[in-house]
């Protein structure tokens, strides 16, 4: 899941991508997990790919809005 969570960013990079956008893309349309679960798997990838996870330089949380992947 943190892959296929991790490749959409990526294939994605410089988009702002809601929660909504990430669970449609790495879940399906089918599937209802909660938002939570997308911060819950961002925080795992940060603490795996980020220098220093609690200043992310890559998995950029925009408040409000979603996630964008600058690398």
């Amino acid at each position: 899941t943190e892959f296929k969570l991790l490749a959409a960013c990526i294939r994605l990079r410089g988009r702002v991508l809601t929660r909504e956008q990430l669970l449609d893309e790495v879940w399906g349309q089918d599937s209802f997990p909660t938002d939570r679960v997308v911060d819950n798997h961002i925080m795992n990838l940060r603490r795996k790919i980020e220098p220093q996870p609690d200043e992310p330089r890559y998995l950029v949380s925009l408040r409000g809005v979603g996630y964008r992947f600058d690398g």
